[in-house]
């Protein structure tokens, strides 16, 4: 295998791990403020389906990525009014808001499914994009890699080296304590679960604007169940989600290139190949795991104030 082939793969792979990283990085920041949302695929859909429609009526990928990320704010916002504001079960509203996405995404991306139109555009620097081995991997991806790695950059920086970090993982550690101390433990829950649903909506947008640039139903085809499992494989920590996201990537990649490599090995099973490493990589990280667990202490728990 050649350098050029070697550069196509890592760029394949970066691409496969970019939905999977924005859809984690929200789903972290909303887990750190004590709020675990289970319709991460409900919402990347409805973002893959609206961001391909308004992409493709306007014909501006920006337009198309900012409808992505209301749309999964939307889903989020109804998500938080239920579990927030009414005190619901997490678990079963997140559920709920998977298959409600799947279902509405359906609906909304009904006249677009066959369509297709030109993917999201790339960095090019005269110079550095084609420099041999690394050219293309460095400095000519699409632009939501970027974002992507600017967003990591911003979310580390605000839960490590901020009080509004501070005060989020507060809130998930121990509500009623940051409660006490005046904190509006509502208000941050659903800040935090609303960046969560717009990271999902954006990277489901990027599923039909740069990975595959066309809509076809649940195209998100259970990515939103591997950033679920990620946040927990990177301890909710953001870098640590951006190696996972990168390792799942190349399992997803994996798949399509072993026809090529002469992998005798049945296609369904290559294709559960990215679904079998995040089981795995789940029970290697829970076997590992010394007493005690890194999860904020009250995600899942209803916060409901006693005055």
């Amino acid at each position: 295998m050649n350098g050029e082939m070697a550069q196509l793969i890592l760029v394949t792979v970066v691409t496969a791990a970019t939905p999977l990283f924005l859809a984690a990085l929200g789903e972290l920041v909303a887990e750190r403020s004590g709020v675990l949302n289970l319709g991460v695929e409900g919402m990347m859909v409805m973002g893959a389906a609206g961001g391909f429609a308004a992409a493709y009526v306007t014909g501006s990928t920006l337009v198309g990525a900012l409808a992505g990320i209301a749309l999964g704010a939307l889903m989020a916002l109804l998500f938080a009014l239920l579990t927030v504001v009414f005190a619901v079960s997490q678990v079963a509203s997140g559920l709920a808001l998977t298959i409600f996405g799947l279902g509405l995404s359906g609906l909304v991306g009904s006249g677009f499914v066959g369509l297709k139109r030109d993917p999201a555009p790339h960095l090019s620097i005269p110079g550095l994009t084609d420099l041999p081995g690394v050219g293309r991997l460095v400095f000519g991806e699409d632009y939501f890699v970027y974002a992507a790695l600017a967003l990591a950059v911003l979310v580390s920086f605000v839960l490590g080296r901020t009080r509004a970090g501070l005060v989020l993982r507060a809130v998930g550690d121990n509500h009623g304590s940051a409660h006490a101390l005046g904190v509006p433990v509502r208000r941050v829950r659903i800040l935090a679960v609303l960046f969560g649903g717009a990271c999902a909506g954006l990277g489901g947008a990027y599923l039909s604007l740069a990975y595959t640039p066309f809509w076809s139903p649940e195209m998100t085809a259970g990515r939103g169940w591997i950033a679920l499992a990620l946040v927990v494989f990177a301890s909710w920590r953001p870098w640590r989600a951006l190696g996972g996201a990168v390792l799942f990537g190349g399992a997803t990649v994996l798949q399509l290139h072993a026809q090529a490599f002469g992998i005798g090995l049945p296609g369904q099973f290559m294709s559960a190949i990215p679904y079998l490493a995040t089981v795995l990589a789940l029970v290697l990280l829970s076997l590992r795991r010394r007493a005690g667990s890194v999860a904020p202490a009250m995600l899942g728990t209803a916060f409901v104030p006693d005055r």
